[in-house]
């Protein structure tokens, strides 16, 4: 998990899914992880390296002499486990904002629908937590270039990963059809 922070904190690009929730949460609260995160932001920086150690530090203490009680939340069927994680999830997300809504995102049917369909929840997540900043840039590069999309071509490392993109893309429809 630690090993995760690297890229979210030095690039600003989520390995999975909980960082581009602490990326998101980041974001929200005016913090842009990347390569100036250490400058602009050097007590976050360097409380996150602390509290890693200070973590690792109480797992040991904890985990070696309650492993037994550990063993034992291992039993709890999922019947009990799953309503009483959505509930203290769903508590999270009305007291972050008061909104009702909200809530009913975490817990409504368009989820239920997008796993249905065989959506992972991971790449969805990525796109509401990059899509705002991902669009920022097209559109500050579509002004810079007066609206020229040849200008993500022009360089030959861009030209490269909008190439493979492509590629990839094609690859896909031509597996999955």
């Amino acid at each position: 998990m630690q090993g995760d922070f690297i890229p979210t904190m030095s690039l600003g690009i989520p390995g999975d899914a909980v960082m581009a929730l602490l990326l998101g949460a980041l974001m929200i609260q005016g913090i842009m992880p990347g390569p100036q995160l250490i400058s602009e932001h050097p007590d976050i920086f360097w409380g996150l390296i602390a509290s890693f150690w200070i973590g690792n530090i109480l797992l040991v203490l904890l985990n070696v002499p309650l492993i037994g009680i550990w063993v034992k939340l291992l039993t709890i069927p999922y019947r009990y486990l799953y309503p009483s994680a959505m509930f203290f999830t769903c508590m999270g997300v009305y007291a972050a904002n008061n909104d009702m809504f909200q809530v009913g995102e975490t817990v409504g049917i368009l989820g239920f629908v997008l796993l249905r369909l065989g959506f992972h929840p991971a790449p969805i997540l990525l796109g509401f937590v990059l899509g705002p900043r991902f669009e920022e840039n097209f559109r500050r590069a579509m002004l810079i270039s007066h609206g020229n999309l040849g200008v993500f071509g022009e360089r030959p490392l861009s030209a490269v990963f909008i190439t493979l993109c492509l590629i990839l893309i094609a690859g896909h429809f031509y597996l999955v059809s």
